[in-house]
């Protein structure tokens, strides 16, 4: 019985992180698939470069909360005779399939976006003062340079020294978890990453406000 309460909540989770609010977005109130604009991505920052703050901020805090989201359910919906410990790996395995989910949505052929505001949701949840101080280097990286894909890499990088230097986190599950950040994102972004050695990654416009139809075509 245990077990299956855990499957039942690790799929809610997955399922959860797959809502793909920037595809929906783009088809309900604009007509388009994202992932066939801009860079194909289906996530904030495209939404931003496509169609414009109004859409992608509201994409980004959606996706932002579902990682909390289903770090919270964890809690909210304990398994029976879980220990402490337990339910520390069941909030990160919550936050894995929501994570999971997002990146490959059932909804739309597994094609989603590359998880960093789910992510950042999840870290919430789980290490609320490190995602400040990582937002804080992501700031300054993505006004220094222009690139958000750099400043997510960056970010994920400096993740698990501040989760374990910075904050003093000891629980190895949380660390190990850290770690995996630092893993996944550069592998969601190594696209980005080639484009960044070739010169070719298109800097962030911090001056669009809405969509254009040259940006639609």
């Amino acid at each position: 019985m245990v077990v299956v309460y855990i499957i039942l909540e690790i799929l809610a989770a997955y399922l959860l992180g797959s809502i793909p609010t920037a595809v929906w977005v783009g088809k309900m109130l604009y007509g388009i698939d994202i992932r066939q604009h801009g860079s194909g991505n289906a996530g904030a920052t495209n939404v931003i470069r496509v169609l414009g703050y109004k859409a992608g901020i509201p994409v980004l805090l959606v996706d932002v909360f579902k990682g909390w989201l289903a770090v919270q359910l964890a809690l909210w919906l304990p398994v029976p005779r879980h220990t402490p410990e337990m339910m520390i790996y069941m909030c990160i395995g919550m936050a894995l399939a929501a994570v999971l989910g997002h990146v490959f949505p059932v909804y739309v052929g597994f094609k989603g976006g590359k998880g960093v505001g789910t992510i950042a949701g999840a870290g919430i949840a789980l290490f609320p003062v490190a995602i400040l101080l990582v937002l804080v280097v992501f700031i300054v990286v993505l006004a220094s340079t222009h690139y958000v894909s750099l400043s997510s890499v960056i970010a994920s990088l400096i993740f698990p020294v501040v989760v374990w230097f910075v904050i003093g986190e000891r629980n190895p599950a949380l660390i190990s978890l850290s770690f995996l950040v630092a893993v996944f994102i550069p592998v969601t972004h190594r696209k980005n990453i080639k484009r960044l050695l070739r010169g070719e990654e298109r800097k962030f416009d911090f001056s669009r406000k809405k969509a254009t139809s040259d940006k639609l075509n």
